[in-house]
C-alpha cells in the first residue's frame, strides 16, 4: 500500500497531478485542496498522502492534502453505488468538517450540489456514513435549548440560497462565521461578506 508520496511537481491541474519520485513519474487524481497545494510548489518538491485503488483493470492513486480528506475518501468508498470517482468529487466539493456537518444533519442539499451526486447517492452517503464520522456532536431536535448547530447552519445557508446563492456559496460565506450566532446574524454576515473577529489572518 502506498501511504504517501514525495517528489518534485511536474504538472498540476484540476483533478490531476504528477509527481517525479526518484525518477519515475506518479499520475495522481487529486483533490482540489492537493491540487492548490503542488501548483503552489511550482516545480518544487511536495507530499501528498495517497490511497492506491486496485481495479481488475487498473491500478488508480488518487492523492489528498490532509488525513481527514483521505480518511472521509475511503469512508465514502464503502458506500453502497460510491466508486472512487464520485467519492474523489465529493471530497474535493467542500471541507472534511462541512461534510461531516452534512452527514449528521441529514443535509442531502449539499451533496446533491456536486456535479454528478444525484439524491439517491446522497441519502446513501448520510444513512451509511451517520456512525461513523467523528468530530461533530449535534443533539437530537425536540429538546429544551438551542438548536441542533447543524440545523441552524441548514436554515442559515437555505436562507442565502433563497436569496441568490448557490449552495457552495452560501456554504463558502459561512464558512467563516461563528455557529453560535443566530441564524439571522449569520446570514446578514454572509450577505455583508464580513468576517468576525478573530476569524481572519
Amino acid at each position: 500500500m502506498i501511504a504517501s508520496l514525495r517528489g518534485r511537481v511536474v504538472s498540476s491541474a484540476a483533478g490531476a497531478t504528477v509527481l517525479d519520485v526518484g525518477g519515475v513519474g506518479y499520475r495522481l487524481a487529486t483533490t482540489t485542496t492537493a491540487s492548490r497545494r503542488a501548483a503552489a510548489a511550482g516545480d518544487g518538491e511536495v507530499t501528498l498522502l495517497t490511497h492506491l485503488h486496485v481495479r481488475e483493470d487498473a491500478l488508480l492513486l488518487f492523492g489528498f492534502a490532509s488525513e481527514a480528506e483521505r480518511s472521509l475518501f475511503e469512508m465514502l468508498l464503502g458506500v453502497s453505488g460510491v466508486g472512487p470517482k464520485a467519492a474523489l468529487a465529493i471530497v474535493s466539493g467542500y471541507e472534511p468538517d462541512q461534510i461531516r456537518r452534512a452527514v449528521q444533519s441529514g443535509d442531502h442539499a449539499l451533496f446533491t450540489s456536486i456535479n454528478g451526486i444525484g439524491r439517491r447517492t446522497a441519502e446513501r452517503v448520510v444513512i451509511d456514513l451517520k456512525d461513523k464520522v467523528g468530530g461533530l456532536t449535534i443533539p437530537a431536535p425536540g429538546g429544551e435549548g438551542p438548536a441542533p448547530a447543524g440545523d441552524d447552519h441548514t436554515a442559515a445557508r437555505d436562507a442565502l440560497v433563497g436569496l441568490g446563492m448557490s449552495v457552495s456559496e452560501a456554504e463558502a460565506a459561512l464558512r467563516p462565521i461563528d455557529d453560535a450566532l443566530p441564524v439571522e446574524e449569520r446570514v446578514r454576515m454572509a450577505l455583508s461578506g464580513a468576517v468576525p473577529a478573530g476569524a481572519g489572518g
